[in-house]
């Protein structure tokens, strides 16, 4: 106590106690309380206004005993002010700079400079910057040199859309802003750097939601003759060092699902284990079953079911709630069993009876308190249906432990996906991803059955990463573009500078990539990645700070030989 300091910050708020003024100083690590006792600097205090920007020189002075905000780091002390400078004075905010606030985020967006002067949203960044120094050092201990690969690149448009940018020196050209550092990760291993990393900028013109921006960062990741398990040990190593900084500590090994396990017990690919809840497998009895609706379900799709625990007290209102949950995801609606006192009930009693009613029921094994809740149609749209109604069972029953976390590992997903709509194989990682050795005979003859050597971590429900073990052999990659529909004229134009890369040695090489903004949005607790991001767009892609996407000049146009078309062509 006693020491003289100076303070420069913004004044978070002015009181005025009985001749004593109170100036809460705040800067990015807090704030602390400011003394004015007596004129002159009473009287200057005294005009200050929220978010004036001041300097304060003054003495550090214990707070009395009955004064102490033992709620607060700086609350036991507080600064005799003996010099005070306003710096700038500060118009009144559209919102007030504080926590608990009212503001719509349309507001915060538009001021999103106040929002971030708010102490969650700048506990936000100084945790960004925490994760992201602690991952550069973890990777530079192991070896990994990190690498800046180009922004503007050329378009290969085989996922999402790219944002393009047109060439000014050669007109009718664009470049492509990267996706991901996919192939220039890949080129660098061929080049024998052998341990990549990469807090890379990525863009991706794709629709938007809480949990997905146009532009994110990815910490990157390849390595050089490297396994799955080289990688998992890896990353659970990073989290290791990641996830203590906010108080969460991961296992020391992940538990790992396949991709069709995942499926099949939870409806996801990305499955929240905080809670059971598994998919219960009811073809067997709805097949022979005498209600006509799951018997046909069963004969050309899937049965399946989720037991509701406590749900038979569930009211009609929110059973059909349960239909409506899953018509989004391509559902019909439910077909609801429960038994109570009164007895076996189900909108299919009439054709199953009591016996039948109570065959399901024990199938799925629930106990009489239960809901048994079963969908039935096509295996993609029964698993998705029922994993989202899963989540929000669990949500709304408050099943999720306060404080649990769940890790996991999703291993040997599927290759390659069909589309019905265009008639061919897409690749469900990207084109570059290795099939399991043991299944690659059959790419040719069954390429819906391969399973590639492709992996992601998931926590609490959300993917942080993906990656793959990458094919490095030039024969094998030609069977994959072929697989994909893409002959050799057209991967010698996508992607002739990485196939003729692997013509001079590529070693077999592998790698990762997670997702920054999702991963410190899960770190701290937030729901939307756009409160871990300094400057993020909407869910329509607009900066409102900005005002970006903006028209430009035509004389801008004309120099990069652009026209725009007419809107109403083509509609």
């Amino acid at each position: 106590m006693g020491r003289r300091v100076e303070l420069y910050g913004w004044v978070r708020r002015q009181r005025d106690l009985g001749g004593i003024i109170f100036v809460d100083l705040r800067d990015r690590e807090g704030w602390v309380q400011v003394l004015f006792p007596a004129d002159p600097l009473k009287a200057e205090a005294a005009t200050l206004r929220a978010e004036d920007v001041i300097r304060v020189v003054g003495t550090v002075q214990a707070r009395p005993e009955e004064m102490i905000n033992r709620e607060l780091p700086t609350g036991a002390i507080e600064v005799h002010a003996e010099e005070l400078e306003v710096l700038t004075r500060a118009d009144v905010p559209p919102f007030v700079v504080e926590d608990h606030l009212t503001a719509s985020e349309e507001l915060r967006l538009r001021y999103r400079y106040l929002d971030l002067r708010r102490p969650a949203m700048m506990r936000c960044l100084l945790l960004r910057d925490q994760v992201t120094f602690e991952a550069r050092r973890y990777f530079h201990e192991l070896g990994f040199v990190e690498v800046e690969t180009p922004i503007l690149t050329r378009s290969t448009p085989e996922g999402a859309r790219d944002y393009l940018v047109p060439s000014r020196l050669s007109r009718g050209e664009f470049y492509a802003l990267p996706q991901s550092p996919q192939l220039f990760k890949q080129l660098l291993q061929v080049a024998g750097l052998g341990r990549y990393v990469q807090i890379a900028r990525c863009f991706r013109d794709e629709d938007l939601r809480a949990d997905r921006q146009p532009e994110f960062t990815q910490i990157d990741v390849e390595a050089s003759f490297i396994t799955e398990e080289d990688v998992f040990t890896l990353i659970e190593g990073l989290f290791a060092r990641l996830f203590p900084l906010v108080g969460i500590t991961p296992p020391p090994r992940f538990p790992r699902l396949t991709h069709r396990d995942a499926m099949e017990r939870f409806g996801s690919d990305r499955p929240d284990l905080r809670f059971a809840l598994e998919l219960q497998e009811l073809g067997g009895v709805a097949g022979e079953c005498s209600f006509e609706v799951l018997r046909q379900a069963a004969a050309t799709g899937r049965v399946k079911g989720l037991v509701i625990p406590g749900g038979a007290a569930f009211s009609r209102r929110q059973l059909d709630e349960l239909g409506e949950a899953v018509k989004p995801y391509g559902a019909p609606g439910v077909v609801w069993f429960r038994r109570t006192a009164e007895g076996y009930a189900s909108p299919a009693k009439k054709a199953l009876g009591d016996e039948g009613v109570a065959r399901f029921l024990a199938a799925a094994g629930a106990g009489a308190d239960d809901l048994l809740v079963v969908v039935g149609g096509a295996s993609r749209v029964v698993l998705t249906a029922l994993g989202a109604l899963r989540v929000a069972l669990a949500r709304q029953l408050a099943l999720i432990p306060a404080g649990q976390h769940a890790f996991a590992w999703i291993t040997d997903f599927p290759l390659l996906e069909w589309d019905e709509e265009t008639q061919r194989y897409y690749a469900c990682h990207h084109p570059f991803t290795s099939p399991l050795p043991a299944d690659l005979a059959r790419l040719e003859s069954d390429p819906g059955s391969v399973r590639a050597r492709a992996y992601d971590v998931v926590m609490d429900g959300y993917e942080l990463g993906g990656g793959s073990i990458r094919i490095h052999d030039p024969a094998v990659q030609r069977r994959v573009f072929a697989a994909l529909g893409i002959d050799e004229e057209e991967a010698r134009s996508k992607f002739g500078f990485l196939l003729e890369a692997f013509r001079f040695g590529a070693p077999p090489h592998g790698g990762i990539a997670l997702g920054l903004d999702r991963l410190v949005m899960l770190m701290s607790g937030r729901d939307s990645i756009r409160d871990v991001i300094a400057f993020p767009k909407t869910t329509a892609g607009n900066c409102l700070l900005t005002q970006a996407p903006s028209p430009v000049a035509p004389a801008q146009l004309a120099e990069l030989g652009l026209a725009l078309a007419d809107r109403g062509a083509g509609e």
